[in-house]
């Protein structure tokens, strides 16, 4: 497996895996499939961009074949009194090659470029409650809550509680 970081060209392939993660699992994301999906190429372009400046970057593992199996973002803000931190989003791994280490090596990877943004000291994240999995996969990491969101998702009636994480990145 390899990682790196996606580029415009792989736009349609990270609307596809993203879509595919929205509607598998609303519970996890804070958007839906039906409002990203009329959203135009032209959107998810920027959301990969390769812009030395580009203040999101998307990095997808790929197996050797070339065939996208997973992704994680990184946003950081410009503005002087917070760029000093980085937000983890998006981790998602198709079903078929979850337990085999992909998210990890996905957050270990985030987290190292993490360290090569300019000013950036700390990393965060936001995770639904109900995600055990990414709960403990971030706490393995040195993730620890600072909030509790309640209310944060309204779900088909139902309300999620999402924890905010963070650690810092030496």
């Amino acid at each position: 497996m390899k990682i790196h970081r996606l580029a415009p060209a792989e736009a349609g392939r990270y609307r596809a895996l993203m879509l595919e993660a929205y509607r598998a699992h609303p519970q996890s994301f804070t958007t839906t499939a039906t409002e990203r999906e009329p959203l135009p190429l032209s959107w998810w372009q920027a959301r990969v961009s390769d812009a030395e400046d580009a203040t999101t970057q998307v990095y997808g593992i790929f197996d050797a074949q070339g065939e996208l199996h997973g992704v994680v973002g990184l946003s950081r803000k410009k503005q002087l009194k917070t760029r000093h931190k980085v937000t983890l989003f998006g981790l998602y791994v198709v079903p078929p090659f979850r337990k085999q280490g992909f998210a990890r090596q996905l957050v270990e990877h985030a987290m190292t470029e993490a360290r090569l943004i300019s000013h950036a000291r700390l990393i965060q994240l936001s995770v639904s409650e109900t995600n055990t999995a990414a709960v403990a996969l971030y706490q393995h990491y040195g993730f620890e809550q600072y909030a509790r969101e309640p209310f944060a998702i309204a779900l088909e009636g139902e309300y999620l509680t999402k924890l905010h994480m963070w650690r810092m990145l030496d």
